[in-house]
C-alpha cells in the first residue's frame, strides 16, 4: 500500500479516511453538485505527485484529464507565469499582444498548420471549428452545406453546440432539442461514413483516439480513409485533438501517427500545462472563413495563457517529451496488458496510444468501486466510457512511477469482488 507522509513526517496511509475539514464543508455548502469528488481536498503538487490538506500523497496518473502535461509546479512554467503576470496579463483581442503572436508562430510550426485562433477550452475550440466549417461554405455561396458527420461514442465538450457533435446520448439528455445538421455514425466504420456523405456535408469531425468514450484508438487506416472521403466530396476533415494533442500520444498531434493532415484541428488540455487555453489551428485556405465580427473570445490568447502555452511547447520539445510519451506509453501498455492477463476475472484487456491508455474492466466489475480502490492505494485515475480505467499521467512521468502505479493498481484490483 502507498504510504504518505504528513506535515510532521509521520507515516499516513493514503487510504485513511479524511473529512477534509472546513474546505469540504465549503464544497458541500457552496459548490454546484454536478461532480462526484472523493472526500479529500487536494492542496499542492510537485511533478507527478499530489498532496491533500491532510498531507497524504497521491501518485497522479490522471494529470487533470491529460492537462498537466509538465506535471505540477514545474519550475519553468511557474517562473514563466510569474514573470508574465508582472508584465502583462490581458488586453483583449482589440489589440495584439507579443506573447500571443509568438505562440501562434510556434504552435503552427509544431503542428504543421498555418493559422491559429485562441480561446479557453476544448469545447470552445470545437465550437470555433464547427463555425469555421459552416461559414467557409456559406462564404462560397453554399449556404446549404452545413452538415457535420461525427461519430458515435465521441466526446467534443459540454456546450450546447459541442454536445450536439458528441455522439453519446447521455450528454444531450435533458437539454432540449439538439443542434441540427449533425449525423452520427459508428466509429471506425468507413462504409457508414460513405453512406452518410452528401452535397450538404461541410465536414467530418473525428478524434484520433476516442478518449472520453473509452480510450479507443482509430482502427488502422481509418483516418486516411476519412481524408480520402472528405477530399472526394469536397468536405473538410476536422480533427478533435483536445485530448490527443501536444505530445499525449507520442506526437504533436494524434493524427500524425497515421500520417494524416486535417484541414483544421481543435487543441486544449495539455497546451497550457494546467493554465486554461484552447486553440483552433487551420489551413491558410480557410483563413477568410471567419471574418471580423463573426467569432471571438474575450480571454482567448491573452498574454498570460500564451506565456504558459509557449513554455509547454518549449519544454515538450527540449526535453523530448513526445519521445518519452511513446517509450513510457509502451511500458504502461505492457504493464496493463500483464495485469489483465493475471486478473482475467477483473480485467478485459488494455488499449490506447502513448500516454493515453485504458484498462478495460470485465463485465460485472463496478468501475467506480475499482476506481475507489485504486485511489485508496494512493493512485489517481479517471473513468472513461462505461468500464475503462483511464491513465493520462504527466508527460514527465518516470519509469519508476509507472511501475509504482502498476503495482498499486494490480494490488487494488486483486481485491475486487467478482460477480459469480
Amino acid at each position: 500500500m502507498s504510504i504518505a507522509t504528513g506535515p510532521a513526517g509521520e507515516p499516513q496511509p493514503a487510504n485513511a479516511s479524511t473529512s477534509g475539514g472546513a474546505p469540504l464543508l465549503a464544497a458541500q455548502k457552496h459548490l454546484l453538485g454536478n461532480y462526484r469528488q472523493p472526500p479529500f481536498v487536494l492542496d499542492r503538487g510537485r511533478g507527478c505527485e499530489l498532496f491533500d490538506t491532510e498531507g497524504r500523497r497521491y501518485l497522479d496518473m490522471a494529470a487533470g484529464v491529460a492537462v498537466t502535461s509538465l506535471g505540477h509546479a514545474h519550475p519553468r512554467l511557474v517562473a514563466a507565469l510569474a514573470e508574465q503576470a508582472g508584465r502583462l496579463m490581458h488586453v483583449s483581442n482589440y489589440f495584439f499582444n507579443a506573447e500571443n503572436l509568438r505562440l501562434a508562430e510556434e504552435l503552427c510550426a509544431k503542428t504543421g498548420f498555418d493559422r491559429a485562433f485562441f480561446c479557453n477550452s476544448g469545447a470552445e475550440a470545437n465550437e470555433a471549428m464547427l463555425k469555421l466549417a459552416r461559414r467557409h461554405f456559406f462564404n462560397r455561396g453554399e449556404a446549404g452545406r452545413y452538415r457535420i458527420v461525427a461519430f458515435e461514442n465521441a466526446f467534443h465538450g459540454r456546450t450546447l453546440g459541442a454536445i450536439a457533435l458528441t455522439g453519446t446520448p447521455k450528454y444531450r439528455e435533458g437539454f432540449g432539442p439538439s443542434l441540427e445538421g449533425v449525423t452520427h455514425v459508428p466509429y471506425g466504420d468507413v462504409a457508414a461514413v460513405r453512406a452518410a456523405m452528401g452535397p450538404d456535408v461541410a465536414g467530418i469531425l473525428v478524434e484520433p483516439v476516442q478518449g472520453e468514450g473509452g480510450v479507443l484508438p482509430a482502427p488502422p487506416g481509418f483516418l486516411a480513409e476519412l481524408r480520402r472521403i472528405a477530399d472526394e466530396h469536397g468536405a473538410l476533415l476536422l480533427l478533435d485533438e483536445v485530448q490527443t494533442g501536444i505530445g499525449r500520444t507520442g506526437h504533436w498531434l494524434g493524427a500524425m501517427h497515421d500520417g494524416v493532415d486535417g484541414d483544421a484541428a481543435a487543441l486544449a488540455k495539455g497546451l497550457g500545462g494546467g493554465f486554461p487555453i484552447g486553440a483552433l489551428v487551420l489551413r491558410e485556405r480557410l483563413n477568410g472563413a471567419l471574418p471580423p465580427g463573426s467569432h471571438g473570445s474575450t480571454y482567448g490568447g491573452n498574454a498570460l495563457a500564451s506565456a504558459a502555452a509557449r513554455t509547454v511547447l518549449a519544454v515538450v520539445e527540449e526535453e523530448r517529451l513526445c519521445e518519452a510519451a511513446r517509450a513510457r506509453g509502451e511500458q504502461l501498455g505492457r504493464g496493463l496488458a500483464a495485469i489483465a492477463e493475471r486478473l482475467p476475472n477483473v480485467c478485459a484487456g488494455e488499449r490506447g496510444r502513448g500516454l493515453l491508455r485504458g484498462l478495460m474492466l470485465a463485465p460485472g466489475v463496478d468501475p467506480r468501486a475499482a476506481l475507489g480502490r485504486v485511489r485508496d492505494r494512493g493512485v489517481l485515475l479517471t473513468l472513461a466510457g462505461n468500464n475503462v480505467l483511464r491513465f493520462t499521467p504527466p508527460l514527465i512521468v518516470t519509469e519508476a512511477q509507472i511501475e509504482e502505479a502498476l503495482a498499486e493498481v494490480e494490488a487494488a484490483l486483486a481485491e475486487m469482488p467478482v460477480a459469480g
